[in-house]
């Protein structure tokens, strides 16, 4: 399968509706997808991300969700893939089931151990190498915050970005300073691989530094106004990036605070999509719980206020 260009514009990271068994809802994945997919400025859905609380998930669960949302969508948009694996033949057997359920790209995070011991820059290397022999479809670099022990070096990135395979990077350094170098690493060793930030809790900030697009959770829940927030970026209109901003800020501080994306954020934002009326349940595995008291009256509030409540 020939890879697709790399990936440009919006890409929500989907919420994963449950039914009363704590099973997948296929009806409601594929009534959310279309949603999602028929929006327009939407490039592509991703499966099995963070937001979908991948963590949660059995490998077979994993492939189910790509494969309806590949179905749902009908080539519509491209479907990316999250591999979330502690082992190189995890990761690979992850991937292949992904391309089989109809993946057009997989979004590679780091294994989770290195972020309790680190690891060399040859890990990632050999990480990266092997999925790109199991399978012939785009990869995605997740970069996760600077703090971390599984933070890739600027010289690391540009390794990755010389692979074949690797078209595009999910950035989410979290450091103002470094996200600029991260930046013009990868530009200097590729400047044909794409860019999409990750930084849900301050969209215009790291949007105004020429990235290619964003690979957000958040636009699962208010896509037309991300996608009005780059628009307005990419035209230079910072006045009305400004505004958009904005009205993002209320949404913002009671899905994430002052915090990163967690397990309890994507609780407290399929709670504000319940309440406008864009997934019938808040539903999330345990040990995850839903919003209680002032939590969801807070996000009740702040719906309220942006006239995002269901009617």
């Amino acid at each position: 399968m020939p890879l697709v260009k790399p990936f440009k514009g919006i890409f929500p990271a989907m919420q994963l509706p449950y039914d009363a068994d704590y099973k997948i809802d296929e009806p409601e994945l594929r009534q959310f997808t279309a949603r999602l997919a028929n929006c327009p400025g939407i490039r592509g859905l991703v499966t099995n991300g963070h937001t979908g609380e991948v963590f949660a998930l059995s490998p077979d669960e994993r492939a189910e969700a790509t494969r309806i949302v590949a179905d749902e969508c009908s080539g519509k948009v491209p479907v990316i893939s999250g591999i979330c694996c502690e082992g190189i033949d995890e990761a690979c057997d992850h991937a292949e089931a992904a391309q089989r359920a109809g993946a057009k790209g997989l979004l590679l995070m780091p294994p989770h151990y290195w972020l309790r011991f680190g690891m060399q820059p040859e890990h990632v290397i050999a990480h990266f190498e092997a999925v790109s022999r199991a399978v012939d479809i785009n990869l995605i670099v997740h970069i996760y915050p600077a703090w971390t022990r599984a933070s890739y070096s600027e010289e690391l990135l540009a390794e990755l970005a010389r692979l074949n395979q690797v078209t595009t990077f999910k950035i989410g350094t979290r450091e103002m300073s470094k996200y600029d170098r991260d930046i013009r690493a990868i530009r200097s060793a590729d400047p044909s691989c794409t860019i999409l930030t990750c930084h849900d809790e301050y969209l215009l900030s790291s949007m105004v530094q020429g990235v290619d697009g964003a690979l957000v959770g958040f636009a699962s829940f208010i896509p037309e106004w991300i996608v009005a927030l780059y628009d307005a970026v990419q035209e230079g209109d910072l006045q009305a990036a400004q505004a958009i901003q904005n009205k993002i800020f209320p949404l913002k501080e009671v899905v994430y605070g002052s915090g990163e994306p967690s397990s309890e954020a994507h609780s407290r934002m399929k709670t504000a999509m319940m309440l406008a009326g864009i997934l019938h349940s808040n539903r999330v595995r345990p040990p995850v719980t839903r919003p209680r008291d002032e939590t969801l009256s807070r996000i009740h509030a702040a719906l309220d206020a942006a006239d995002l409540l269901a009617k």
